[in-house]
């Protein structure tokens, strides 16, 4: 029919303005139905840090109530604390001809959880100083000041203060400073209310006095320090017990003590007794029996084709523990080598 009226050539031109007319049409529909709902339908954005779940004010607020505390056991030397960019600490060496700074870092591990699960944070603060001075003090060095970090999903003012007072009753037992620390708030990293530390150390020691010597040799005499308990290491195993016997951390264990009371006994601070050892008599090494125990960690302070005979029948075991719990193989770990 076009055909006898139009030309093939105005019969193209005629196809294109319909079909370009048909285009505009259907985007016109598209854009009233979506573009403008869309529009009329938008939410006015809030952002901000404390509906991010980042409580900033809550956060000066504990740095506050934090301040007057750290000050009670910080020594003249700290010149600067908590609340600055760095804590500033005068170094003053005059009891040491060539001073050397040891600095030891580490955390409390799965202990975490048992302290989570028993609701009970005053003592983990004490675990964390524990393990970082005891690694000091081994190496003969003095503890000078100490720093904390805790990370957490959100903030819980009681419970940071008590895991901070364990810390400055840690750093009191150790005779050292708390200078500083980080408590940050991580939304999304962490869930369901867990949150870890981890505790940084700095000490002082002569060179002369450091610790292990190069003279240790057979017949030298091993002395073992008893702990109060398990201390801060194995805990995933000792978790995972507990979970096979279906056993709560809440069962009274002896006397109005319960399981998990005797768990977050917390890690003896070994410092002034070491220190006085030291002052005393012509000690060659010091190992810290952490995780790996006594084989691996005595390892690093014995030197090569050096080996140690351990008395197990005069090591002191929980064996209500064990009667408890039900039977665990005790490996005989260390060998005589030598």
């Amino acid at each position: 029919m076009l055909k006898e009226i139009f030309t093939n050539k105005q019969i193209t031109i005629i196809k294109k303005i319909f079909s370009n007319f048909i285009i505009l049409k259907v985007f016109k529909v598209f854009y009233n139905l979506l573009i403008k709902n869309s529009m009329r339908k938008k939410k006015k954005n809030n952002f901000s840090y404390l509906n991010s779940g980042v409580n900033v004010n809550l956060g000066n607020e504990l740095v506050k109530a934090i301040k007057p505390i750290s000050k009670k056991i910080n020594d003249k030397n700290v010149l600067n604390g908590i609340g600055g960019f760095g804590a500033v600490y005068a170094l003053k060496h005059k009891n040491y001809k060539k001073p050397l700074l040891v600095s030891a870092t580490d955390g409390v591990g799965t202990k975490i959880l048992i302290a989570k699960d028993m609701n009970k944070y005053d003592t983990i603060g004490i675990d964390l100083v524990a393990m970082s001075v005891n690694d000091l003090i081994v190496q003969g060095a003095k503890p000078l000041f100490f720093l904390d970090y805790i990370a957490v999903e959100k903030i819980n003012k009681k419970q940071v203060l008590d895991i901070i007072k364990g810390i400055v009753k840690g750093c009191s037992k150790a005779s050292c400073s708390l200078v500083g620390g980080e408590t940050a708030e991580l939304p999304g990293l962490y869930q369901n209310s867990h949150f870890d530390l981890a505790g940084f150390a700095v000490g002082v020691v002569d060179k002369s006095k450091l610790l292990p010597k190069n003279n240790i040799k057979n017949n030298d005499i091993l002395i073992g320090l008893p702990s109060n308990g398990i201390h801060s290491n194995g805990f995933s195993l000792i978790r995972d017990i507990f979970k096979e016997k279906k056993i709560s951390y809440k069962k009274k264990f002896y006397s109005s003590n319960s399981f998990g009371d005797i768990l977050l006994r917390p890690t003896l601070i070994y410092v002034k007794n070491i220190q006085k050892f030291i002052d005393k008599f012509a000690i060659k090494g010091i190992s810290h029996i952490t995780g790996g125990g006594i084989a691996e960690n005595l390892q690093r302070v014995l030197p090569k084709n050096t080996g140690a005979e351990i008395f197990l029948d005069q090591l002191c075991f929980y064996k209500k523990i064990v009667s408890s719990i039900g039977s665990i193989k005790i490996v005989k770990l260390v060998k005589k080598k030598c």
